[in-house]
Order: C-alpha cells, then structure tokens, then sequence
C-alpha cells in the first residue's frame, strides 16, 4: 500500500517530554514524588491539552494547591526547559521526507496557547503540511474524533497514511481505523521504517 503522508506526534517524538526529569533537577526527589503523588500535574496539562488557557490553569492548579504553588508555577514559566531537548534525528527526518516530496502532518496533544508559544521557538513545527493539534480541535488522543477529523480533512484513505507515536493507546486506534501505524521508540527504528517503506534512502534516513 502506497503511504501518501506520514504523521508525528510530536512529544517524545520530535521533542522529549519528561516533567518528572525536570522537576528532579530542581528539587530532591522525594519533594518531587510527593508533588507528583498529591498534585495529578498531568491531568492538569490534559486539560490544557484539550484546549484551557496555558497561563491561567497552570496559575489556577498553583492557587489550589499553595504548598506547591511554586513548582506548580514552573510547568508554564519553565516550560522551554520542560519540553526538551528536540530529538535532532526525527526533526531531520521530517525534513527529509518534506523535501521528497511527502507531505508530513502533525496530530499532537499540544494545547493550542502552548503551541503558539512553542513555535518560535522550534522552527520545525511551522514545518508541517497540515496540523492537529488537540487544543485547537478541543479533542485530544486517543479519542477516535481526533482521528476521524484528519481522515476527513485530509482526503487520504486511512490505509495511505503512516502515524507514529509513542503511547500505544494513540497508536491502536490509529491501527484500529486502518492507519499503518509506527509505535515510536527512538529515531533509529523510524528511520528503518521509513526507509523500508521507500520513502527515505538510508543517506536521507541517516
């Protein structure tokens, strides 16, 4: 079957995303895991993610929680040192895989202020050939809508299209609906992938 795009994530894939590893470097890490324990930081950010102010929910968990309101805060105002670093090779993938002539999207649970705010700073996410991002579309993965909307917007047969991602939950949905599917575990096995689909040579994968 021919692939007529190829879709990132971008979390742990184009860019790492490990709060827990920021959060230990800049307190002990028995404070970090009682933050974690008491305060469901991810959940917050799933909101976010399905399309609440960045600034002001971060801001509002702090309030709620004054104990840790402090590092709370750090999720927005630290958020560059959160979401890093970029993960070089994917970026040069996609790169490659654009200038053969592949159109490249992004389906990503990003809230939509945190993505305007993360894309001056990494100018490959302007890159994309189309976007969806969970915030802006107030779905997120792995809700079959989110999936449903791509099909739909982009006129390419769920057979055509190649995701890759790194949680497997966003993966067998995608698979469900008859995506080919590439469950992300580092540049390398992507590469292979690609290559072996004929997009990429091994020089353009490398």
């Amino acid at each position: 079957m021919t692939i007529q795009a190829v879709i990132f994530d971008i979390g742990n894939v184009l860019i790492e995303w490990q709060p827990e590893r920021f959060y230990d470097t800049v307190m002990p890490a028995s404070e970090r895991a009682a933050l974690f324990a008491e305060v469901d930081l991810h959940a917050m950010n799933d909101a976010i993610d399905r399309g609440a102010p960045f600034r002001a929910t971060v801001y509002d968990w702090a309030g709620r929680y004054p104990k840790w309101a402090d590092p709370i805060r750090l999720w927005h105002d630290n958020w560059f040192d959160i979401a890093s670093p970029v993960i070089d090779h994917s970026v040069r993938l996609l790169r490659a895989l654009r200038r053969n002539g592949i159109p490249v999207f992004a389906l990503t649970n990003f809230g939509d202020e945190t993505f305007a705010h993360a894309a001056p700073h990494y100018d490959f996410l302007a890159e994309f050939d189309r976007f969806y991002i969970s915030g802006r579309l107030k779905v997120a993965k792995p809700d079959p809508r989110i999936y449903e909307i791509v099909e739909n917007d982009s006129g390419i047969a769920p057979h055509s299209l190649l995701f890759t991602d790194d949680r497997a939950e966003n993966i067998a949905v995608a698979r469900a609906r008859g995506w080919q599917v590439h469950p992300f575990e580092g540049a390398t096995g992507l590469a292979a992938r690609l290559v072996a689909e004929g997009l990429l040579n091994r020089e353009d994968a490398g």
